[in-house]
């Protein structure tokens, strides 16, 4: 079973990191919107491509309801640490208890 719980150990901490890699790319997209930079930067066409499928949902469910302010960057953000204060610490409390060791 401890390898199981390796596993899921493993799985759970590169979720955790790329969770925060794409939170840190939500909120240099955010504050890349304050500028208005050029839309033909690859760079900038990155971020929007990498962000705007998580952001447009949630856009559309909230409308417009605090006039120009944007808060789907703040909500996405606050969804990626609930995931990782929930999940991803469950997840690997059930890999520790699997692999047999104690918290």
């Amino acid at each position: 079973m401890f390898i199981i719980g390796n596993f899921i150990i493993a799985v759970a901490w590169l979720a955790g990191q790329v969770l925060g890699i794409y939170m840190w790319i939500i909120i240099i997209a955010a504050l890349l919107s304050w500028v208005n930079p050029d839309p033909y930067n690859p760079i900038v066409r990155f971020l929007y491509a990498v962000t705007e499928p998580v952001l447009r949902p949630i856009r559309r469910l909230i409308g417009h309801s605090l006039g120009p302010v944007d808060i789907s960057p703040l909500i996405v953000i606050l969804g990626i640490i609930f995931i990782r204060q929930f999940l991803i610490v469950t997840l690997m409390e059930i890999g520790y208890k699997l692999k047999g060791g104690v918290l």
